[in-house]
């Protein structure tokens, strides 16, 4: 399936670079079945769903993954990507030429980053001393916003690209269908017999990696740590048994569980690609945000509500002044007119098999 499928055109000014105050962002409801849509508003969301279905939401914390040093007097950036074993962190570092093997750079607070091994793929393992204690990184670190939203994180990013729920640190972006959610709401859906359930599943810089293939089936997904609770996997089959729907909150949850039913495991890393042909096993609506052209983003929820439906979709919000990305309003698919046979419409899954081949960003802008 050509990536060129799932382009369309957004202007600049339509991203948003604020944030809404929490719970009222608009919402976009969209028929998978039918293609209608209405147009609501984030604190309906419970007024949509029936007592007895079940909201899955991600609650990965954000790290302050961006660290900003010096090496011999000229500023060096590190992102954090994920710890290592033996203490050190794999981490993008830029400009490349200010951190070869050996290199130390100073940060703030006395810290000393020092370059160990430069992997083929351009990543970096780099050894903190002191070590980066959740303290210390919040002391020195700032918050990785995406590299479409233009100007330098402040303090309100501190909590809001953080859910309301989050609790399991490691993720170096947010799982951002979820910060639209207030306790209210969730209050809400609780006092109308709706469960709400947790995974974690530790979102990557990957997720703004963009795809250059011309064909979707050549893009490989860079893996991502996933852990489902026992308690939430019985309830999910125990939903599913009885007929009530699994509304998940983003593409994360999404991936996360239908992974999950197709490793058979609750703790395991997935590089997951869901295209349209995937058949979807586990979840039955979906919460998510307006996402980039040609995106894996968009690519998943056209697969869940239909590509050309979804892109039709994305031009009423467009029409309408939606507001698009991460700081932007929401989508919220489902079947309206009739549930859907358990498992949903007979299609294909995909794994990407062997090792990714290092993608470099292709400008500044596409880089987290």
């Amino acid at each position: 399936m050509l990536v060129d499928l799932f382009d369309y055109a957004l202007p600049a000014d339509r991203i948003a670079q604020e944030p809404r105050e929490r719970g009222t962002s608009r919402l976009l409801v969209l028929d998978r079945e039918t293609g209608a849509t209405s147009h609501r508003t984030v604190a309906d969301l419970p007024s949509l769903l029936e007592p007895g279905d079940l909201l899955v939401r991600n609650d990965a914390r954000v790290i302050p993954a961006r660290l900003r040093g010096t090496r011999a007097g000229r500023d060096v950036e590190i992102f954090l990507l994920q710890p290592e074993a033996g203490g050190g962190w794999s981490c993008l570092v830029r400009p490349g030429r200010r951190a070869r093997a050996g290199d130390a750079i100073e940060l703030p607070g006395g810290t000393l980053a020092t370059v160990g091994e430069v992997r083929p793929d351009g990543k970096r393992i780099v050894a903190f001393d002191p070590p980066l204690t959740r303290g210390r990184l919040e002391a020195i670190g700032s918050i990785p916003l995406p590299p479409y939203i233009h100007r330098p994180d402040d303090a309100r990013d501190r909590e809001w690209y953080q859910t309301v729920f989050a609790r399991a640190e490691g993720a170096v972006a947010a799982p951002t269908a979820g910060l639209h959610f207030t306790e209210d709401i969730f209050a809400a859906l609780r006092a109308k017999g709706v469960g709400v359930a947790d995974l974690t599943l530790l979102v990557g810089a990957g997720t703004f990696r963009p795809v250059t293939a011309r064909e979707a089936a050549d893009h490989v997904m860079d893996g991502e740590r996933v852990r489902i609770p026992g308690e939430t996997l019985s309830r999910v089959e125990e939903t599913r048994a009885r007929g009530g729907r699994i509304v998940a909150v983003g593409t994360t949850v999404t991936r996360a569980l239908e992974a999950w039913r197709l490793e058979g495991r609750s703790e395991f890393s997935t590089n997951l690609f869901i295209t349209p042909g995937f058949e979807f096993r586990v979840v039955d609506a979906l919460v998510t945000n307006f996402h980039l052209p040609r995106s894996t983003l968009l690519m998943l929820v056209s697969a869940f509500g239909g590509r050309e439906r979804v892109l039709a979709a994305y031009a009423e919000a467009l029409a309408g002044s939606y507001r698009f990305y991460s700081y932007g309003d929401a989508m919220f698919v489902a079947s309206l007119t009739g549930r859907p046979a358990p498992g949903g419409p007979a299609t294909e899954a995909r794994f990407p098999r062997g090792e990714r081949e290092a993608v470099r960003p292709s400008s500044k802008e596409e880089r987290p």
